[in-house]
């Protein structure tokens, strides 16, 4: 078999009570990964975990890590045995590998009319002008969350491109931080983050930000939306410690992006 049919190099880690059974299952289970993935599996790792602590409701756990042509995709999970634990690390790479394609084939194909065709090489369709509304009149008038798992800027900058957002605010896996993903120039991305003591990203089309966001409250942001013109203003709330994004919306109000958790369960729709 070649690389992309099934992974030879698959290098599985173990700490705590893994059998040889179970180290031969994720290898196993994480090499058939190959035949779906949309390049060249450079690398791929998997850490499996099993606690000797029998109170814990979840005792095992199994984290992956794949390069596929230079862009990392990681994913990790618990579940109260290492299979159960490789079958799902296994099911959310797979998820998170088909959307990485779509991705790359979405980058060549653009839609031309509503539902008619796809056609390579369209240009994106324009964003739609903003409604002139008066200052006076603009209401907050939806609150959006963003991805509940913590992501890393690769992961998020997928999620971006499926979601097609201009910017996306996740929790940064590396560092527990509420970091924001936008487009830059010639598919390129910028990471905005708290402070310049991140982690830079591994795929070289992110690039850090100059910019950081500032500690306000939501009035305060939506001020400062106002006066500078910008599409959108990342900021630490002062009520949470969170970030949380607002913007205008094509209907002349505002929109309000903060933590899942700030605002109960998630909404649903666009």
């Amino acid at each position: 078999m070649n690389v992309r049919e099934a992974l030879g190099n698959v290098v599985v880690h173990v700490q705590g009570r893994v059998t040889n059974v179970e180290h031969v299952y994720a290898h196993d289970k994480i090499a058939h990964l190959g035949g779906i993935a949309p390049g060249p599996v450079r690398s791929a790792r998997v850490d499996l975990i099993s606690h000797a602590d029998p109170a814990r409701d979840r005792s095992a756990s199994a984290k992956g890590e794949l390069n596929v042509n230079g862009r990392m995709v990681r994913a990790h999970a618990d579940a109260e045995t290492v299979t159960a634990a490789v079958d799902a690390l296994q099911a959310r790479l797979r998820d998170r590998l088909e959307r990485l394609g779509d991705l790359g084939r979405a980058k060549h194909l653009r839609h031309r009319n509503g539902n008619v065709t796809w056609h390579h090489g369209d240009a994106v369709d324009p964003r739609p002008s903003y409604y002139p509304r008066p200052v006076e009149d603009r209401q907050i008038v939806r609150r959006k969350t963003f991805a509940l798992d913590a992501l890393t800027p690769e992961e998020a900058a997928v999620d971006l491109e499926q979601l097609d957002h201009d910017f996306y605010l996740f929790r940064n896996s590396a560092t527990g931080c509420d970091n924001v993903i936008q487009r830059a120039a010639e598919g390129r991305y910028e990471l905005i983050e708290p402070s310049t003591d991140g982690t830079r990203a591994r795929d070289a089309s992110i690039e850090p930000s100059s910019l950081h966001p500032g500690t306000m409250s939501v009035e305060a942001a939506v001020e400062l939306l106002d006066l500078s013109g910008l599409p959108f203003v990342f900021f630490l709330d002062l009520a949470t410690a969170r970030g949380a994004v607002v913007y205008r919306r094509y209907d002349g109000h505002y929109g309000l992006v903060v933590a899942a958790e700030e605002v109960g369960a998630p909404e649903t729709g666009g």
